[in-house]
């Protein structure tokens, strides 16, 4: 346990854990210290050495920021010396720094602006010679070096938090400069974010707003199950633009929090409608009324969820949703062993855990921001990360300790040996029939993976403290989730083990507590944001438009298991799912009346929408609507709770892999502007030559009962016969509970 501190800050006592920094413990209470390198979520690089403070009996000035506070110590943020300090530290910024505020993105909300103004800086009394240094345009970034004030906060944020170690200092005296490693850049723009001057900037955005034009709208992510706190800033459109709004950009807390590349640059999803389309309203209403099915995905409000619910109690539809499905029965299976209906760990569990296992997901595509938690649980706490998946991911070969490849299908299996190898002795004999039957010969032949591997794998956590596990998409629609779920559940119970169980989609989550879902559709199906005989849709090309995701108010339940609001950055002139209920019976005034009445026996509270917190306290943590409360669950008898192993089945010849691109995630992330990547099919030379394809051809195969076209492209990374496929541009992929991993019969266009 941490030992505690008392000390005084300008004469204030205060107290604070032993080994935090004097500067945390200041900002935490209250008292404004400057600074110009500081990141909180990362590690000080004491490079700007504004954050001087003085301490009483200790000679010379000291940086709060990376100096501990120790007990009885008399802290003063304020007096003539430090402000002189300060003061000549910003003399040194501002030499031959460009007086190009006019024009600068940055103006408005510029650090280097606001403290040059802060310690009266009124001129420049001394330069230097500029030296010739060249702009650079890396894709949504672009840097200017004579703007760069050498802060280093891009570094940090790009190697301790994103992880992916592209950009650097090129060193060179006063020809300092950032570069870029570009081929590993992920495109997030977490340095645009942090730059305190107008150095890193977004390429689109540049020279289109001020910054105090611009109106903030605070809402959520829409992306992925993260559903990360972020703000829209809007503006009209332009002198002829007739009143009208758009999304300039997207900003973040980012002291604290993130954003991956969607987040940031995938923000222009909305479904534009001048009018309410009544005649095209009047024919969805008559389809709900002949239709006995509605078909959804999971990139909805709770609050929409909650709609959909009461219709079909009130009219008796069929809730069909079959990756909400799956992600139900898993939670079910995992709580009937666990006794709790939702897993132990979150987000912040991984980034302060020391030992991590990744098991079924393609962790930067499925969630980056468990790919961020990695990074920071690898940099600040040495954690030892272990990557099981049939595919290495070269993204995260700086993070990743070990990898285990196995074969396509044996998760049950590897789960099991898991489980075998961590389980406590008393696990072991309350499971005794299953535990006996494990042949983990048979298994390790099956899977592929050595046992000497998995005894690696337990080597590594002696000594470790905080283990975390997280279960990905691919075990979800694996036909032995159910078991898999509850040796998951098993593990957690008898280990030190914290579970992290990734909601597929961005309300995964909520869909799935809110929702009692069918498992087939009936004769007649209405859509919603999925392809049906009758399609409400938010993309603009069904039978009645429907308002995106930053069109809406309400809320999602996160990965954090945590309910958090969004709020609509643009209107909707049109109808939206809330008016379709009213005109079926199902009545309520606004869609944010029904975040109160969210069902409390699944874990929600009974809190109106108005009434969700959205801030950060000075000390960093957020204050975004409420948590869920973990219910107790009925356990199962262990005789009845898990069962053997299944035979595992032949998954030889052409095999690929659902999974999208970085940055993109489904059909609205590939109707914004900025996210360029194309849908493709990319393999190995060995994937090639099995297929009897090369690179840059267009082949074809059967994909979910439809034929799809790709472009072949090779990666000398990827090694074995399985291909990821891209499938965020087809429609009804967000809503597919099928297995990932499909076999396949590949010819060449034309053939």
């Amino acid at each position: 346990m941490s030992k505690q501190i008392n000390f005084t800050i300008d004469g204030r006592s205060v107290e604070c854990q032993s080994g935090e920094s004097i500067l945390d413990v200041a900002r935490r209470e209250g008292f404004y210290i400057p600074t110009m390198c500081y990141l909180a979520k990362a590690t000080p690089n004491a490079s700007c050495r504004m954050c001087v403070v003085e301490v009483e009996g200790v000679d010379g000035l000291v940086l709060s920021c990376n100096t501990p506070a120790i007990e009885g110590a008399s802290i003063t943020t304020e007096s003539d010396i430090l402000y002189k300090e300060r003061q000549n530290i910003m003399k040194l910024y501002n030499v031959n720094h460009p007086l190009q505020c006019g024009v600068c993105d940055k103006s408005g909300e510029c650090d280097l602006q606001n403290k040059t103004t802060e310690f009266d800086l009124a001129e420049q009394t001394f330069a230097t010679q500029e030296q010739k240094r060249k702009k650079k345009k890396w894709g949504v970034l672009s840097y200017d070096p004579y703007l760069c004030i050498m802060c280093e906060k891009c570094t940090s944020v790009c190697n301790e938090v994103v992880g992916s170690e592209a950009l650097y200092i090129k060193p060179g005296g006063y020809k300092s400069v950032i570069d870029n490693h570009f081929g590993d850049c992920i495109q997030c723009g977490e340095c645009i974010s942090v730059c305190p001057v107008g150095a890193m900037a977004s390429s689109d955005f540049k020279y289109n707003s001020n910054a105090w034009e611009l109106q903030k709208v605070p809402s959520a992510c829409a992306h992925c199950s993260s559903a990360c706190n972020l703000e829209y800033e809007v503006k009209h459109s332009g002198i002829d633009s007739s009143g009208s709004s758009e999304i300039y950009r997207v900003t973040n807390e980012d002291d604290f929090d993130s954003l991956c590349g969607a987040g940031r640059f995938g923000y222009d999803y909305e479904n534009r409608v001048a009018i309410k389309d009544e005649k095209a309203f009047n024919s969805a209403v008559e389809a709900f009324k002949n239709a006995d099915t509605i078909k959804f995905n999971s990139m909805i409000t709770n609050e929409e969820a909650l709609i959909l619910q009461r219709l079909k109690d009130k009219n008796g539809y069929r809730l069909v949703n079959e990756e909400a499905r799956n992600y139900q029965n898993f939670m079910n299976s995992y709580s009937s062993v666990s006794g709790t209906s939702l897993y132990s760990g979150d987000l912040q569990a991984i980034k302060d855990s020391d030992y991590v296992i990744t098991l079924g997901s393609s962790v930067s595509r499925d969630n980056p921001m468990i790919r961020f938690a990695l990074a920071t649980a690898v940099n600040i706490n040495r954690a030892n990360v272990a990557y099981l998946h049939p595919i290495e991911d070269y993204k995260l070969e700086n993070l990743v300790t070990q990898f285990i490849r196995y074969e396509v299908g044996s998760e049950e299996g590897v789960m099991a040996m898991l489980l075998e190898a961590f389980a406590s002795d008393e696990a072991k004999e309350e499971q005794k029939a299953f535990f006996s039957e494990l042949d983990m010969g048979y298994i390790s032949g099956e899977s592929n993976v050595n046992e000497d591997e998995i005894k690696n794998l337990k080597s590594k956590m002696l000594r470790k403290k905080s283990p975390v596990i997280v279960i990905g998409a691919d075990v979800m629609a694996h036909p032995s989730s159910s078991n898999i779920a509850k040796m998951v559940a098993l593990l957690e119970k008898s280990s030190e083990f914290k579970v992290v169980i990734i909601p597929t989609n961005t309300n995964t989550l909520g869909v799935s507590m809110i929702c009692d879902l069918d498992s087939e559709e009936g004769s007649s199906v209405v859509g919603y944001n999925v392809h049906a005989a009758t399609t409400l849709c938010a993309l603009g090309d069904g039978d009645l438009d429907m308002p995106a995701l930053n069109q809406q108010e309400g809320t999602f339940t996160s990965i954090d298991k945590r309910v958090v609001p969004l709020n609509a950055a643009l209107p909707h002139a049109g109808y939206e799912l809330n008016d379709i209920a009213i005109a079926l019976g199902v009545e309520s005034e606004e869609t944010i009346n029904y975040t109160s009445e969210l069902p409390t026996s699944k874990g929600f509270k009974s809190v109106e929408f108005d009434s969700l917190e959205n801030y950060y306290t000075n000390g960093g943590e957020a204050i975004r609507g409420y948590l869920l409360d973990n219910k107790k669950i009925k356990t199962k008898k262990a005789d009845e709770a898990i069962s053997n192993i299944t035979e595992l089945e032949d998954y030889n010849g052409s095999v690929i892999y659902s999974v999208d691109h970085i940055s993109q995630f489904n059909t609205f992330t590939n109707k914004t502007h900025q996210i360029i990547d194309k849908a493709n099919l990319i393999g190995s030379e060995q994937f090639a030559m099995a297929a009897k394809i090369k690179g840059g051809q267009k082949v074809k195969f059967m994909f979910n009962g439809k034929e799809i076209t790709r472009v072949f492209n090779l990666d000398s990374h990827l090694k074995g016969t399985v291909a990821r496929h891209s499938t965020f541009d087809l429609h009804d992929s967000t809503s597919s509970g099928k297995y990932r991993y499909t076999k396949v019969q590949i010819q060449e266009e034309g053939n």
